[in-house]
């Protein structure tokens, strides 16, 4: 079989003004496909056809919250500075900048059991592998080769519909180690909303709590929920508002104020110093698309090879032949799954190992370094 790997470029600020026109027809074909559905409904296995998934696995979309940024190293960032509330300052920055554009209506593929993601931009390294699919269950592993960072994912989403809108909540932790500073950020994710009524949208909303034990200091964020009447006077839309403070007095330090998809301010309370710590222009616009380095490298299980079918469809506006590639992947996963059940086999993931308690995933990662990856993002 030839191995053909077809990337998109990540969907970034700059494509935003070709999708803030969203059709009546799109609007209709939404609201139909929940015609039949009850408020409350869980659609963890809800299937989109192809004209409403973006040419990217959920998994891609995960990595890109790590490494796809315009030239900066947001990440190393964090290590670098001297001070800790400088570097949990720096944390805060990372945390808002993954957050990403929304396309009302359009979402990536549901990653399949075993599908990974393994990606390089210049000293950071990404391996995703989908370790679940009842529920869907994202692992991450990704290191900063120079600045001795190790970052871990282990997340899964539920989506629920609500009548108005669909609520995805996304659960499971993020952790970040800046090992040469002896320090772990933990943090948690905020909601996706995707509303239909009283007008259509769809953005982050809820609480992001980062909190490192070893500096006492931690920050809360706030996202604001983009109601309807903010979409028009623009004041809240994208707004973000927290504050970073000492665990143990309470004592607030900073505030933070702004919108993550343009500027976000911190005021150092005490000297009344304002500081701009985030710029969404600098860092999320242009985003470039990922190259293939070494294409005998590539895993038969990337992301961008198992979906190559169904993506070039997409691209090219061929409907019948991105659905033939999706109904060739949903097909092929779900044999796999019927001979793991006649054989009394378990799924066992390829780089994590993973424990389970109750609904609580935890995972950890079989190597302590991911390597240099076969596809790489321009720097």
């Amino acid at each position: 079989m030839k191995r053909h790997v077809v990337l998109a470029k990540p969907f970034s600020l700059e494509d935003e003004k070709d999708s803030e026109n969203t059709t009546s027809n799109l609007i209709q074909r939404i609201l139909s496909l929940f015609k039949n559905v009850r408020p409350g409904s869980d659609l963890t296995n809800f299937q989109l056809p192809p004209q409403m998934n973006i040419p990217r696995s959920q998994l891609q979309c995960y990595g890109e919250m790590v490494y796809s940024f315009n030239g900066q190293d947001l990440l190393g960032e964090c290590c670098r500075r001297e001070q800790p509330i400088a570097r949990l300052k720096s944390m805060v920055t990372w945390n808002i900048s993954t957050l990403r554009p929304l396309i009302f209506g359009m979402a990536p593929y549901n990653p399949i059991i075993g599908e990974t993601h393994h990606v390089s931009h210049g000293h950071i390294n990404v391996l995703a592998e989908q370790i679940s699919h009842h529920p869907p269950v994202c692992a991450l592993h990704a290191t900063h080769e120079k600045e001795n960072i190790d970052v871990m994912f282990c997340q899964y989403f539920t989506p629920k519909f609500r009548g108005a809108y669909v609520e995805v909540e996304v659960k499971g932790k993020r952790v970040v180690k800046l090992l040469n500073q002896g320090e772990t950020y933990e943090m948690n994710n905020p909601k996706l909303l995707m509303t239909f009524l009283p007008a259509t949208g769809a953005h982050w909303a809820g609480k992001i709590g980062i909190k490192c034990p070893e500096t006492g200091l931690e920050a809360e964020l706030q996202l604001p929920s983009d109601s309807f009447f903010s979409r028009f006077s623009g004041n809240n839309k994208r707004a973000i508002k927290g504050k970073i403070f000492e665990s143990s007095s309470r004592k607030q330090l900073y505030e933070i104020f702004g919108h993550w998809d343009r500027t976000v301010t911190a005021k150092n309370l005490k000297t009344g110093e304002l500081e701009v710590i985030y710029n969404a222009s600098e860092n999320i616009a242009k985003l470039k698309t990922p190259i293939v380095k070494n294409l005998q490298e590539v895993s038969e299980t990337e992301s961008a090879m198992v979906w190559s079918k169904a993506s070039e469809g997409i691209m090219s506006t061929d409907w019948e032949k991105a659905r033939e590639g999706k109904r060739y992947v949903e097909e092929r996963q779900r044999e796999s799954s019927r001979q793991r059940e006649v054989s009394g086999q378990s799924w066992t993931p390829k780089h994590f190992s993973v424990v389970r308690a109750g609904k609580d995933w935890d995972c950890v990662p079989l190597q302590p370094s991911v390597p240099k990856a076969p596809i790489v993002v321009p720097l």
